[in-house]
């Protein structure tokens, strides 16, 4: 066997063993844990009902939160991640999602539905997903404290495309316990908490802008 075959066969075994081991690596590995957080829509009788059409934009969110991943933060200036566990879907995913049906099970709006799909609406609501993660309040703690969620929200008119309205909404809520299932607890109530939140303020501010009977 030449030289120039037998490199080139080492190779090929070579790479054959990699991919052999690759493959028992990922067979092999645990799978994550799959979360995901419930909507919560207001309770309140006195909330409008409105005969509008709103489309909800998928939220923005910095790179550390547009991810499946859990986030977790050690300091105001740091952020990490829960190990073996995530999100259904990407975070400004799932929260877009969660936010459409609190506005479904308001029952006090005609349609609601995500931006993607074209339709025609009256106002679309914009939001910018700015605290998402679980907290330690000392260095020294063993667990996560509390659960921050903070989303900042723009009502649009359209077609006019003008800004009528604008509040930041905000939730923390304390870990009960430890493991990680109080964790996902207090992300599930804050979120839930500025869901009701957010779906109320938009109702009233959409009634404002455009009463009931006006086109």
């Amino acid at each position: 066997m030449s030289g120039g075959t037998g490199n080139a066969l080492r190779a090929a075994l070579l790479a054959l063993a990699v991919g052999v081991g690759g493959c028992a690596s990922a067979l092999t590995s645990t799978p994550a844990k799959l979360y995901t957080l419930t909507p919560g829509a207001p309770v309140d009788p006195a909330l409008p009902q409105v005969g509008w059409q709103l489309l909800v934009e998928t939220p923005v969110a910095p790179a550390g939160l547009d991810t499946p991943r859990i986030a977790v933060a050690r300091t105001p200036t740091s952020i990490d991640y829960f190990a073996d566990v995530s999100w259904t879907d990407r975070a400004p995913n799932m929260v877009q999602g969660v936010l459409i049906e609190s506005f479904e099970d308001s029952g006090k709006i005609v349609s609601v539905g995500r931006d993607t799909a074209a339709l025609r609406s009256d106002f679309v609501l914009k939001t910018d997903l700015r605290d998402f993660q679980a907290e330690y309040t000392g260095p020294s703690a063993a667990n996560p404290d509390r659960v921050r969620v903070r989303i900042a929200a723009k009502l649009v008119a359209m077609p006019r495309r003008t800004i009528e309205a604008g509040e930041t909404f905000e939730a923390t809520v304390p870990v009960q316990g430890g493991g990680f299932a109080p964790v996902v607890e207090a992300f599930d109530t804050a979120l839930r908490q500025v869901m009701g939140q957010m779906v109320a303020w938009t109702l009233r501010k959409g009634a404002a802008v455009r009463p009931a009977g006006t086109s």
